[in-house]
């Protein structure tokens, strides 16, 4: 059964990988490198003090920051003890896909699924009240794990796993965000709420 799996998820690869272009194999190393997204990082961080007094806005940041170390801490965990190589590293999969982006460490799971995915969920989970648009903030992690199959170095179970583990996390710091809101509310009651 797992060996079926595999070879589905290795032929789904091989097909979305080759829908890409090369006109545009550029644009998707642009979208694929996490240093690139930093002016979003900067608004994200600042729509936490748009939305409540500073002292809200600094946990909400914390748990934030706490929550995407602890997804990667446990992505690393997982890449080193799955160890699935990378399609990218795959001789046999070489003539069959594009590589455009060749790094060597593990594939299971996706750490840019995990990361982009958790980091969007916890945003959105504690600023959708504030502002109805940021469930557009999707589009971000959307953008970012379809360049990882276009570059050539994960399979879509890497990208669905790591997102599902993203948003698990996200969804467990959330409560702990809340949870530390109800035990310490007193000290946030300032102006915005």
């Amino acid at each position: 059964m797992w060996e079926q799996l595999a070879q589905w998820d290795r032929d789904l690869f091989v097909y979305l990988n080759n829908l890409g272009i090369e006109d545009y194999d550029a644009f998707w190393i642009y979208i694929t490198i996490p240093r690139h997204w930093i002016p979003l990082y900067v608004v994200l961080l600042g729509l936490f003090f748009i939305a409540f007094n500073w002292r809200k806005a600094l946990t909400g940041v914390l748990f934030l920051i706490l929550d995407l170390l602890v997804t990667v801490g446990f992505t690393n965990f997982v890449k080193i003890h799955v160890a699935r190589l990378r399609p990218s590293n795959q001789p046999l999969l070489k003539d069959l896909i594009r590589v455009v982006q060749e790094p060597h460490n593990f594939s299971f799971f996706s750490g840019h699924a995990a990361s982009s995915f958790t980091v969007t969920t916890f945003a959105v989970l504690v600023l959708r009240k504030r502002f109805k648009w940021i469930y557009a903030l999707y589009l971000w992690p959307v953008l970012f794990v379809m360049s990882r199959i276009l570059v050539g170095v994960h399979y879509p179970a890497d990208i669905l796993v790591g997102a599902g583990v993203g948003v698990l996390m996200a969804i467990l710091f959330y409560w702990l965000y809340k949870q530390f809101l109800l035990k310490y509310g007193s000290n946030f009651s300032e102006i915005k709420n």
